[in-house]
């Protein structure tokens, strides 16, 4: 990352960063994979597993709590928030996965906090298999958009 003021790339010890993941337990055969790709990433990227909390909640219309209370104590560097919100008969998909976005930005901006948007939205399971795992991992590029947003200075 660049230094604005000085045009000098920053280095950044990321084992010192702290990490909060909050994620979905509902349609857990998806964001199970989506955090095994976020941890795998972290800790590829040298963030210690003694400063990863990971949160879970019951599903992703409760993601930007949990976010809002990880942001409050003022400890975390960045959040990661992960979810799957599935396309059904009904017009519930569009209230859950809007709320639950609006909520995620709503907490970042806020608190001034970065947050990897993980919270994906799909029309079928097929869709969202595709895209919580592989080279299509909404989890790892959650998790790499976490780490890209954290602007701090050595210590």
């Amino acid at each position: 990352m660049q230094n604005a003021k000085k045009g000098k790339l920053k280095v950044i010890n990321r084992a010192k960063l702290k990490i909060g993941i909050v994620v979905s337990q509902f349609n857990e055969g998806i964001t199970g994979k989506m955090i095994e790709g976020a941890l795998d990433v972290l800790i590829k990227n040298k963030v210690k597993k003694s400063n990863i909390k990971i949160v879970r909640v019951p599903g992703s219309f409760e993601i930007p709590i949990a976010c809002q209370r990880l942001a409050q104590m003022e400890k975390y560097d960045a959040l990661i928030a992960l979810g799957c919100v599935i396309k059904g008969e009904t017009d519930h998909f569009y209230y859950i996965a809007g709320e639950a976005s609006r909520g995620i930005m709503n907490v970042m901006l806020k608190f001034d906090i970065p947050i990897g948007f993980g919270v994906i939205t799909t029309n079928n399971l097929k869709q969202a298999q595709a895209r919580s795992r592989g080279r299509h991992d909404k989890g790892r590029e959650a998790a790499e958009a976490a780490l890209a947003m954290v602007w701090q200075e050595e210590s």
